[in-house]
């Protein structure tokens, strides 16, 4: 799902707890959206994220924590 990221010029990314921790395959995610998660490729932080709706993201990672 992509969305209007321009909101997102100040937003406070980090690398998303699920991330393997290597310098390879980061993660990174933004708190504070209301009903989406913005996930984006820390290599490429320049690039438009992918906004992920809260239920999926919660889904998501319930699979991976199984």
């Amino acid at each position: 799902m992509r969305a209007e990221h321009s909101h997102l010029s100040a937003a406070r990314w980090r690398k998303s707890t699920h991330s393997d921790g290597g310098d390879s395959n980061c993660v990174e995610v933004a708190d504070g959206c209301a009903g989406v998660v913005p996930v984006r490729d820390s290599k490429a932080p320049d690039h438009p994220p992918l906004f992920i709706p809260n239920n999926a993201w919660a889904s998501f990672i319930e699979h991976l924590t199984r």
